[in-house]
């Protein structure tokens, strides 16, 4: 995940690179995110691409976002 991103949106393939990648470090690490369900994750960043064009470049610079928590009072999950 090296390419650096020229523009305000990924492209599909960034799009799914970062997807596949929260997902997996969602699934190997419950512990960190008990009773939320990806499903739920994965809708809320559907919602809003710039939340994930941020996961994207903190992933690319080396940084690893995982869900840790929810916020009930905003709806929003902590990364």
């Amino acid at each position: 995940m090296s390419e650096i991103v020229k523009k305000d949106h990924l492209t599909p393939e960034q799009r799914n690179v970062i997807i596949t990648t929260l997902r997996a470090r969602f699934e190997t690490n419950k512990i960190r995110h008990e009773g939320i369900e990806w499903s739920s994750v994965q809708a809320r960043i559907d919602s809003d691409p710039s939340k994930l064009l941020s996961l994207y470049e903190m992933e690319r610079t080396g940084g690893e976002p995982d869900v840790v928590g929810y916020d009930n009072s905003t709806g929003e999950f902590i990364f």
